[in-house]
């Protein structure tokens, strides 16, 4: 593994051990997504999907891939069992090809069934070697975060390219209660099939995260198109070649419409507010409506898609299985033609709404709580 500093353009000879973060538990569906964008060889292992590749993959990887929630490159690999062997190993590292002089660095550690079990110390560590054999300033929080994770006594070195996780895009800045990630939003639709091809429905939308994904994959848009990422502060960043690589093509036009409901006023101005935001506001309508009372859009069939109230959000479990109940009747009664897809954390709930769902997903984790996807073949 090899670096260059290049003012016009990267080296496109180096490659590196590439690690997209997933969610907990949906890791194939990142790597399903990894695949289909390009990266032939990403392949699933714990915590996420590997592949290899250039600084352009690193890039392309933040930019348009909308499941994962960091992009890591790994730049160093060593065994260490004590913290004096950590130490004089880490100053080894070829910092200067990753990180600037002048650029204030943060640093995480981790440590796991390995003799050294002090990520505190493992950070400080980490700290004096990139301060002492580079100069660099270490700051609590940075655009730049080396992560050290130890795991059986093998050390792993990498660096956080994204900055900010990636599902902030930069658009859903106003939210509701429990929110839903749009890294993570994207991930269920790809899992329920959705590739832009269809119309999608949330009749529970909150502040309009799915709708809006399904909107921006239909009109081809880069979902870090309007933000920032951590690589554009390291060492060797290319500004003429990463602007050629995120300058957008004209959005693609779609006929499909994707449509939001909510009983609550504010959130349906937020999702209105999002969507516009994001660019999206021609082929997205979101209605301040009950679940119950959702009306079957216009146009051809496709995907309803919601994360319905669950657990402490509405209280009494009689209340949540109502409202279940009443969505699988309104959804029975009015979508024939239409697939169904629901995460809940219950299968009560699943089963509340009397829609013939198949098995459901592996768990997810999701603000503390473990969901599943529930699907339906269309209905009848």
């Amino acid at each position: 593994m090899s670096g260059a500093s290049y003012e016009g353009e990267v080296n496109a000879n180096n490659t590196f051990d590439i690690f997209l973060v997933a969610a907990p538990g949906l890791e194939s569906a990142l790597c399903n997504e990894a695949q289909r964008a390009g990266f032939a060889d990403a392949r699933l292992v714990e915590g996420g999907v590997e592949l290899k590749g250039g600084w352009p993959e690193i890039w392309r990887a933040n930019l348009s891939l909308r499941g994962a929630t960091r992009v890591l490159v790994r730049i160093a690999q060593f065994r260490a069992m004590h913290l004096a062997q950590l130490d004089k190993r880490a100053r080894k590292v070829a910092w200067g090809e990753f990180l600037k002089p002048d650029q204030p660095v943060a640093i995480e550690a981790s440590c796991r069934k390995s003799k050294i079990y002090h990520a505190g110390a493992v950070t400080q560590r980490v700290a004096t070697a990139i301060k002492e054999e580079l100069g660099a300033p270490i700051a609590e929080k940075a655009d730049v975060t080396v992560m050290a994770r130890i795991e059986d006594d093998l050390v792993t070195i990498s660096i956080d390219t994204s900055g900010e996780a990636l599902y902030r895009r930069g658009h859903k800045l106003e939210v509701n209660r429990a929110p839903m990630r749009e890294t993570m939003a994207a991930l269920f639709l790809y899992q329920c099939g959705y590739r832009g091809t269809e119309p999608v429905l949330d009749p529970m939308c909150g502040s309009g995260t799915f709708v809006i994904e399904a909107a921006e994959i239909a009109s081809a848009l880069f979902p870090g198109r309007d933000r920032g990422f951590g690589f554009e502060h390291l060492a060797g960043f290319a500004p003429g070649q990463w602007q050629a690589m995120r300058t957008p093509l004209p959005p693609a036009t779609t006929d499909l419409r994707f449509s939001g409901s909510d009983t609550d006023a504010d959130a349906i101005a937020m999702s209105r507010t999002n969507a516009e935001r994001a660019g999206v506001a021609n082929v997205t309508q979101f209605d301040v409506r009950d679940a119950g009372d959702l009306i079957r859009p216009d146009g051809p069939p496709g995907l309803v898609i919601c994360n319905p109230p669950y657990g402490a959000r509405l209280g009494d479990k009689s209340d949540l299985r109502s409202v279940h109940a009443r969505l699988g009747a309104a959804l029975k009664a009015r979508l024939s033609g239409w697939r169904v897809g629901l995460i809940t954390t219950d299968r009560t709930l699943a089963e509340a709404t009397h829609l013939p769902f198949r098995a459901p997903s592996e768990p997810v984790l999701h603000g503390g709580l473990r969901v599943r996807l529930w699907q339906t073949e269309a209905l009848r």
